[in-house]
């Protein structure tokens, strides 16, 4: 077995890292690992993680790693958050992932990701947010995802998952937001949903399912919005037992082969939104609803009777869908004449293709109302003059629309400086005040409402308010609808105006803004209900930020401390090789005739097998490799026989014809190394760490305990996943034996082994303090505080 060069500082690297230890704290070796195993993993064509080579990644921050301090269980930081949202990246998730086990935030949203989800990822215990939508994953959803007993939010929305709804999903005991729209999931809704009482949003629109809609979701205390559209619960109906769900806020099940009627939902009083469209239910409209009503669509069913005159006392109405049923009677004029009277309500009432034959009360259509009446008999009598505008065959619905609302300004034109991406801040209290925008793609993924302009004061004063802005901080760039519906925004966030003239935002603010949204800190609203953030855009002042949302980073101080610390191990490991080298140079040269045996080991031990000479001449390049005298050749052989340790070397057999050789298993070679760059400070650290364990089974587990007496670099060795293997037991020896009364032996040797230049004093201060002995080779304790 070959020793591997790179290896040969690894000592001199685990001083140069406990010292720097008391500096700084550094990323876990292992966390490390993942994350390399992770970037393995993608296909990155915009470099976003070209830092993930460079120092250690939560010290030096690499992109989308974001740390917390030590659990006070060890002394390294860990791994907390790892956010690469819109990243262009591709490629599949590491299994490895499920190894970060302080992990609170996974955030790969918006990427091209492919795959299933691993399955290991079930095993981060300490998860809070798993958000994975808007990739290309594939597969079924992990069985194991349902031990995230800590999880808040599940977002897997827009990829294409397929596959059942695991039973296990009921165990989230912590889950308030289950986003699973716009996949292929199939099969029945596990009926144990019900034991998620933490439960606000279930979103599985767009989907394969089938069976029949769980009577038992009435049980979910916390429910505020069920969007189960676009599926196929053929044959079944809606359960009257969802009027219990006190709280919710939406019910939107359209399109999906639902027969029966409707039931009595007047007990849910906050209830805004209820579609029911494109389905077989029949019967007449229940006659009371939540006067908070904002959009009721019931079109394209098998409805008959008249519509409720109690619709007349929803004021806040926005969106009356009721066409292709079978109504009839006369329509309640009322409907429009008592809405709300704001200069922006909108309201449109669709009764198009059923059987209403007039209607009741003044015709008196405001101009903020549509109202639609094509292919009612009503359209056919004698007096429609004053009808006839009312009856084209103009479809309904305007959930594309498109609109700008940047204000305009009397302000000179181009007095922002352009350079920097400053605009006017549309309604700062300063006239004409530039700055530089914060620019922010958003989402509603289940709005309440069907026109958005009403509640646009509103919501800038919700954003606002959850990231503590003063309302004229926020602009609403543009917004349009999209299928969902849901509503797409753009906004513009400007730093405060004050006499101080700062157009910038701080890194600081970046930061504790950017944690809000990408943390979903923002307060739950029922009205507005569930967002995304698409994108969080940092051009001109703010471009190539990168920081920790919490704030955590290294210090100046720091980082020039890890730099000289640097230096002086780089000078330390030189000067170790320097030596090592040039005596490894003077070996090479000795005859064979030189390390001639006078004797062999006359041995056979169960589990070890022996080789001829040829054998091993070819093994090691004409045993260019070892000097060890006859002594210590047998003492490696029975220490080794015996010994068992990931941190040690394995012995498979041994060579006693002419030269004395050992064989290893499962170690690589320093050819076998080469071409693979060099070794990072994780695995440098990580080598460091496995041969002190090496060690410390040596000391502690052994039976009895072994003092190996030769620790140095060159006899720690490398397998082929780059663990650490402690090697050269010819100058070990075991622990002296308590005699009956607990003493030692008369005679405990304390001479000092080894090479010279792999001593440290703390090796002879440990000597000296315990046992009251000094050697020649030993160092004072002047000179022992110097060094440290």
């Amino acid at each position: 077995m070959l020793q591997l060069r790179t290896c040969e500082c690894v000592f001199v690297l685990s001083y140069c890292y406990l010292a720097l230890l008391t500096v700084a704290q550094v990323t876990s070796p292992s966390e490390v690992n993942v994350l390399l195993a992770v970037k393995n993993n993608l296909i990155d064509p915009m470099k976003h993680l070209s830092d993930w080579n460079k120092g250690d990644p939560c010290a030096f921050k690499w992109t989308g790693v974001f740390c917390s301090n030590s659990t006070g269980t060890d002394d390294y930081l860990h791994v907390e958050e790892l956010q690469l949202m819109n990243m262009n990246l591709s490629g599949s998730l590491a299994p490895e992932l499920g190894q970060l086990s302080h992990l609170k935030i996974l955030d790969f949203t918006w990427n091209k990701l492919t795959g299933s989800i691993p399955r290991e990822i079930g095993n981060l215990s300490s998860l809070k947010l798993l958000l994975l939508n808007g990739n290309k994953l594939s597969g079924s959803l992990p069985d194991e995802l349902g031990y995230l007993s800590k999880l808040d939010r599940l977002q897997v929305d827009q990829n294409n998952i397929s596959g059942p709804l695991p039973k296990s999903f009921a165990n989230m005991s912590s889950i308030r937001h289950l986003h699973l729209n716009n996949n292929s999931i199939s099969g029945q809704i596990p009926p144990e949903l019900h034991k998620l009482s933490a439960l606000f949003h279930l979103l599985l629109d767009n989907n394969n399912l089938s069976g029949y809609l769980p009577p038992e979701l009435s049980k979910l205390p916390e429910m505020r919005i069920i969007q189960l559209d676009n599926n196929n619960f053929s044959g079944s109906g809606i359960p009257a037992t969802y009027s219990n769900l006190s709280r919710l806020a939406k019910l939107s099940l359209r399109n999906c082969s639902l027969h029966g009627s409707i039931p009595d939902l007047s007990s849910i009083r906050k209830l805004y939104y209820l579609d029911l469209s494109k389905n077989n239910l029949d019967g007449s409209i229940p006659s009371k609803l939540s006067d908070s009503m904002r959009t009721i669509d019931l079109s394209e069913n098998h409805l008959s009777g008249p519509i409720p005159g109690s619709f007349s006392n929803l004021h806040f109405l926005q969106r009356l869908s009721l066409e292709s049923n079978q109504l009839n009677g006369s329509v309640p004029a009322e409907i429009w004449q008592k809405m709300n009277s704001t200069k922006s309500a909108r309201l449109t009432i669709d009764l198009r293709n059923n059987s209403l034959s007039s209607i009741s009360g003044a015709l008196n259509l405001p101009d903020n109302v549509t109202l639609r009446l094509g292919g009612n008999p009503i359209c056919k009598s004698a007096n429609t003059a004053n009808l006839m505008q009312f009856c084209g065959s103009e479809a309904g619905g305007d959930w594309t629309t498109e609109r700008s609302m940047n204000s305009t300004t009397t302000c000179p034109v181009q007095a922002c400086p352009i350079d920097n991406f400053y605009e006017y801040v549309p309604a700062s209290p300063l006239p004409c005040f530039c700055a530089s925008p914060l620019k922010v793609g958003y989402r509603l993924k289940s709005p309440s409402f069907s026109y958005f302009d009403p509640y646009a004061p509103q919501f800038e004063l919700y954003v606002t308010s959850s990231l503590n802005l003063n309302p004229y901080q926020l602009a609403i760039d543009s917004f349009f609808w999209e299928e969902g519906p849901r509503l797409r925004m753009y906004l513009k966030l400007f730093p405060p105006a004050n006499t101080t003239h700062s157009n910038t935002f701080n890194e600081s603010e970046v930061r504790r803004i950017r944690g809000i949204f990408t943390s979903w800190q923002f307060p739950g609203d029922n009205f507005f209900g569930p967002y995304e953030l698409l994108n969080f855009t940092l051009v001109g002042p703010y471009a190539g930020m990168h920081f920790d949302p919490k704030g955590k980073s290294i210090s100046k101080g720091v980082l020039v401390a890890i730099i000289l610390g640097a230096i002086a191990c780089a000078i330390a490991i030189s000067s170790v090789l320097t030596l090592l080298i040039a005596g490894r140079f003077a070996r090479n040269h000795r005859k064979l005739s030189s390390r001639h045996l006078t004797s062999k080991a006359f041995m056979k031990i169960d589990g070890v097998k022996g080789f001829t000479f040829k054998e091993l001449a070819l093994a090691t390049d004409n045993f260019n490799s070892s000097t060890q005298g006859q002594k210590e050749f047998l003492t490696e052989i029975k220490l080794l026989s015996r010994l068992h340790h990931r941190n040690l070397v394995s012995l498979v057999g041994y060579c006693d014809e002419e030269e004395q050789g050992l064989i290893m298993d499962h170690h690589i070679s320093q050819m076998d190394y080469k071409g693979k760059g060099t070794l990072n400070f994780g695995s440098r650290l990580s080598i460091a760490l496995g041969s002190a364990k090496g060690i410390l089974y040596l000391h502690t587990e052994a039976q009895p305990p072994v003092f190996h007496r030769d620790i140095k670099a060159t006899n720690i060795l490398l397998d082929s996943k780059l663990n650490a293997k402690v090697a050269d037991f010819g100058l070990s020896r075991l622990a002296p034996v308590l005699d009956d009364e607990g003493n030692l032996p008369n005679h405990v040797s304390t001479v000092v082994r080894g090479t010279p230049v792999s001593l440290t004093p703390y090796y002879a201060y440990i000597l000296r303090k315990t046992y009251g002995i000094r050697g020649k080779s030993m160092h004072d304790d002047s000179e022992f505080a110097s060094y440290y």
